[in-house]
């Protein structure tokens, strides 16, 4: 009775373990450097321990030694130290339960133009970079639709632009990212251009995708009474840093930085 006891105890512990992974969606959580945990072995209240995961992955356990846990699930962390405990000899079939206590490894920067810059975990091992997005409060009014991700990637500096409205608009899906702990994304401003003389409204103007001359025009209102859009000039930047005028077409597409003059009319 008291073995049948033991072993509806130990699948009752087992069981409540599954469901609080399930409920706090952290049995797939990659452990990494700085994480806090709490394991416990049922029954063995004496190898009850908290610990960080070190700078190199690894906690030390009583009777194991050092136990390498970085970048496995919570659930996968709990089968090594069985699995160690029981091959060590120490324990027939320990039932281990690893509890996340501060989650400080495995993080995302977000960085730039968004609504809640910051660093943010990892919670699951296939965040992808519209969900760490969305958890920053998505790009502000003057966010770029192009974001970048910094990183490292099998040892090596990883580095790639990537336009988020056409994962979802040309349907590149394979853009959007999978990340890992230590990636950076950074939003930057959006490109401007910029409109003056007989207009109705002056100043800088966001460059929506794929505008042209004449929808910037529209966006400093049009020209007012004594402006004639037939009389445009285009400064425009070139990359060896010269500036180039030009009498654009309406048709013609904007470019960042771009100074739009609109001059007034010989009539």
């Amino acid at each position: 009775m008291k073995k049948l006891f033991t072993l509806f105890a130990a699948g009752l512990l087992a069981l409540c373990s599954m469901v609080t992974h399930a409920q706090d969606g952290k049995s797939d959580y990659p452990l990494g450097a700085g994480d806090t945990i709490r394991v416990q072995v049922f029954q063995n209240p004496d190898l009850t321990i908290e610990t960080r995961v070190s700078e190199s992955g690894i906690i030390t356990y009583p009777l194991i030694g050092a136990v390498p846990l970085g970048g496995l699930s919570v659930a996968a962390a709990e089968k090594k130290i069985a699995d160690a405990l029981q091959t060590g000899g120490f324990i027939q079939k320990p039932q281990v339960n690893i509890a996340l206590i501060q989650i400080r490894g495995n993080q995302v920067s977000v960085l730039g133009q968004v609504a809640r810059p910051g660093r943010f975990p990892l919670e699951t091992v296939n965040t992808r970079l519209s969900d760490m997005l969305a958890n920053a409060g998505g790009a502000t009014a003057a966010g770029d639709d192009v974001v970048v991700v910094t990183g490292i990637r099998d040892g090596k500096a990883f580095r790639k632009e990537i336009d988020i409205p056409s994962i979802f608009l040309d349907n590149k899906a394979q853009d959007n990212l999978l990340l890992q702990g230590g990636d950076t994304i950074y939003v930057h401003r959006a490109p401007v251009f910029f409109i003056y003389g007989e207009v109705q409204r002056p100043g800088s103007f966001r460059i929506e995708r794929d505008m042209t001359i004449m929808q910037a025009l529209a966006q400093g209102g049009g020209p007012n009474a004594r402006g004639s859009e037939k009389r445009l000039r285009l400064h425009r930047k070139l990359p060896n840093g010269t500036v180039q005028q030009i009498e654009p077409q309406l048709t013609d597409a904007v470019q960042a930085n771009d100074v739009l003059y609109v001059k007034e009319s010989i009539f």
